[in-house]
């Protein structure tokens, strides 16, 4: 899942999934990188984008559903 429009197509539930799998990841690299393990930068900066991407996903929808509760 690495799109924007991927993640749109997955449901709320998957996706708060993937995040916190993307979270545990990204918690596995750092502790790697400050043990002195070999947590490559750019595998670092492609969980951070990933979740990054996510997290905009999830507010898209929280936004969308607050505006159509307050039109009805």
């Amino acid at each position: 899942m690495g799109s924007a429009s991927e993640m749109r197509q997955k449901s709320e539930t998957e996706l708060q999934d993937r995040l916190l799998e993307l979270r545990r990841e990204q918690f596995n690299l750092r502790v790697q990188q400050a043990t002195g393990g070999e947590a490559k930068a750019d595998q670092v900066a492609r969980v951070r984008r990933d979740i990054a991407r996510l997290k905009t996903v999830l507010r898209e929808r929280e936004l969308a559903a607050r505006a159509a509760g307050a039109k009805a």
